[in-house]
């Protein structure tokens, strides 16, 4: 088809809002381009499936049953042309200053040695600092430790957090609690659990100023003195970007792990960030994770877009948020081990491109990303699925599983829950209708399902690369910045000072203090 670029009033560099893709005769946009239902087109192309399935690092991929075509592919690759998608991949991996709101280098892939000469350089020497307090903590340098700790919130807590419950239910070498809540049940809870004599507490914070995540550690402080320990900060590892500030809090230079300030909180559990996993997991599989994020990395470099799975991927959330006006999209992962995935997704994508201003300042003029949220396997599908078959909203729905079992049980529990997952897709897909409308199911609805050989180190490093790649993608497409985060700030500073009695708020609010402070 003949691909033809409209003008639009907007001024600024090529985006959304200045893009129009047209085929043919130039009269029907990307916006009006025939959309049959699903299974049409898998009735009029016997290739579809291998034309919209990938396989890469022990995932294999599946968009056949969501409405992308050729020719919706081929828009998208124009658009990425236009917004110079290979241009700006090639900044990031060569670590120039592409997060330009805050005038920094992204260099998360240099950690798992895809960035630079000098950002691999670097990573490395500070995975070493990491593994040499590993090894000394294992050789009871700090004396016998049971317990791991780890107070941090956002990205300091959420990586850490799902690669310890999605790896370490039986081989995990520590009891690891990851604590963000600022809410003190959430300390008290592990402190009913822990022995303050036997407990490594590993503060997270990129900047080590964090409000909620510094008071939760005092408090840390306090129980294991009171619980019989004399030197509370021999205790002590800080993971952060600014190691001054941790030696300054008190923490001692020799357990500080400082990871690079190019390397964004959502993106940071490559670093030392992942220091609690490292522990736990032991430093293999860490390495094993790095590894397998790295082969997407050069997967999601090298390969062509129609073919390249991050690619692929956002150009199907960009087909569902701007074409269809989906303003959701759901990942159920039909895996225990993956229960926390859906929250982890939250912070990625939504933070990241959750934004109404492009990378030049102007306003979108388009929806950003879609609300991202899930659920876990069978649970979910007697909790929201009624929506999804029949309710008015459209959501584009993400399986996630595996096709090697995580338990010991009868075989049959991971049968049925794998058949759960890929009935669910075609009856979505397919739908059945019925004169009595109550039970009728429309069909139509997409989905798509990644599918994991076996959940290990690699594979969820893997995993979790492309979701950041895809993030990037979308980012790129739409013209927005995902490595800056404002839109967290103003309510923390307000905060902030609301504590230190310099904050006027509306009458709604300042009653609300009253009525809970007195």
């Amino acid at each position: 088809a003949r691909l033809r670029l409209i003008r639009t009033p907007n001024i600024g560099p090529v985006s959304w809002q200045q893009l129009m893709l047209r085929f043919g005769s130039g009269e029907a946009a990307i916006e009006a381009l025939p959309a049959p239902r699903l299974e049409t087109l898998f009735a009029e192309d016997p290739n579809r499936l291998a034309a919209f399935s990938v396989d890469v690092a022990g995932l294999h991929f599946d968009w056949s049953k969501t409405h992308l075509t050729a020719q919706a592919v081929a828009a998208f690759e124009a658009l990425a042309k236009a917004q110079d998608l290979a241009g700006k991949r090639e900044a990031l991996f060569a670590g120039e200053i592409i997060n330009t709101t805050e005038g920094r280098a992204v260099t998360h892939v240099a950690e798992r040695g895809e960035g630079s000469v000098d950002d691999v350089a670097q990573a490395r020497v500070l995975h070493a600092r990491m593994r040499a307090l590993i090894d000394a903590i294992e050789g009871e340098a700090l004396g016998p430790i049971r317990h791991v700790l780890h107070v941090g919130i956002g990205g300091s807590a959420l990586g850490p957090d799902l690669l310890i419950d999605a790896l370490g239910r039986e081989d995990s070498r520590y009891d690891v609690a990851i604590v963000s809540n600022i809410d003190g049940a959430a300390l008290e809870e592990v402190f009913k659990k822990f022995d303050p004599t036997a407990t490594l507490l590993v503060i997270a914070s990129k900047t080590f100023t964090t409000k909620e995540t510094l008071t939760n550690a005092e408090s840390v402080l306090q129980w294991m003195g009171e619980g019989g320990v004399d030197d509370v900060y021999g205790r002590v590892v800080a993971l952060t970007a600014d190691p001054d500030k941790a030696v300054e809090w008190g923490v001692d230079e020799t357990r500080v792990l400082p990871f690079a300030e190019s390397v964004g909180g959502r993106y940071s559990l490559w670093s030392s960030i992942g220091f609690p996993a490292a522990l736990a997991l032991g430093w293999d599989n860490f390495q094993d994770m790095l590894d397998g994020a790295g082969e997407m990395d050069r997967h999601f470099r090298q390969t062509s877009l129609s073919q390249n799975a991050p690619a692929l991927a956002a150009f199907a959330d960009l087909y569902y948020t701007q074409v269809r006006h989906a303003e959701t999209r759901a990942t159920f992962a039909y895996d225990e081990r993956l229960r926390l995935l859906p929250s982890y997704l939250q912070q990625l994508e939504m933070e990241s491109n959750g934004k109404g201003v492009t990378i030049d300042g102007k306003p979108l003029g388009r929806p950003s990303a879609a609300i991202t949220w899930g659920g876990v396997g069978t649970d979910a599908q007697h909790a929201v699925f009624q929506l999804l078959h029949q309710g008015t909203h459209l959501v584009p729905v993400e399986f996630v599983a595996v096709i090697e079992p995580g338990d010991t049980l009868a075989e049959e529990h991971h049968r049925q829950l794998l058949l759960n997952a890929f009935a669910q897709g075609a009856a979505l897909m397919k739908g059945r209708p019925n004169d009595d409308l109550a039970r009728s199911y429309s069909g139509d609805r997409p989905s798509s399902t990644i599918l994991l050989e076996v959940l290990d180190a690699r594979t969820l490093g893997a995993l979790i690369a492309f979701y950041e790649q895809r993030v990037f993608v979308n980012g790129v497409l739409l013209g927005i910045n995902p490595f800056d985060q404002f839109g967290v700030e103003l309510g923390k500073e307000m905060a902030k000072a609301a504590d230190a009695g310099g904050q006027e708020f509306d009458v709604s609010t300042t009653d609300l203090i009253k009525r809970a402070f007195g």
